[in-house]
Order: C-alpha cells, then sequence, then structure tokens
C-alpha cells in the first residue's frame, strides 16, 4: 500500500510534533500551470500542538520544517502553515 504525500506529511507531524489538532491539504490542483507545479506539490498545513507554546510563529515554522526534513525530494514545491499553539482555558 502506497501512501499520499499529503498522508506523509500528516504521520511525519503527528509523529514529531503530537498535534492535538492537524489538517493537511494538498493544493496543488489549484496551482495547476504554474511554472513551479511541475517541481512538486503545493500543500497547507492547519497543525494546534503543545509544542508551540511561548514561541514566536518563526519559531513554530522551523519546528515544522525540520520535523519533515528536506521538503524538495518528498515533491514539495511549497508549503503553507497555519502553526498555533493550544487555547488557554
Amino acid at each position: 500500500m502506497t501512501s499520499t504525500l499529503a498522508e506523509r506529511i500528516d504521520a511525519t507531524l503527528r509523529a514529531a510534533l503530537a498535534p492535538t489538532e492537524l489538517h493537511v491539504q494538498d493544493d496543488s490542483a489549484l496551482h495547476a500551470g504554474h511554472a513551479g507545479a511541475r517541481d512538486g506539490g503545493h500543500y497547507t498545513v492547519r497543525i494546534r500542538s503543545a509544542r508551540f507554546v511561548g514561541l514566536s510563529p518563526l519559531a513554530r515554522h522551523r519546528l515544522v520544517y525540520d520535523a519533515l526534513g528536506p521538503l524538495g525530494p518528498l515533491g514539495v514545491h511549497a508549503l503553507a502553515i497555519e502553526a498555533q499553539a493550544p487555547e488557554a482555558g
């Protein structure tokens, strides 16, 4: 059984960041014809994790990128990230 790249991104982020919420969306079809589209897919990641508490948005994005490792060989051309800490309460 082979998994899609979105499923691989999902599994990798779940293992590395233990998110309370995670949604990985493949936006590649929206970018058909774009010059970079042939170099890989476009994805949006919405993630909420306790690992982000106290971190700036840039530091949160770095954690996501670090968890995914080199994106080029995986076939990712663009990655939009919405990374949030759990709400206090």
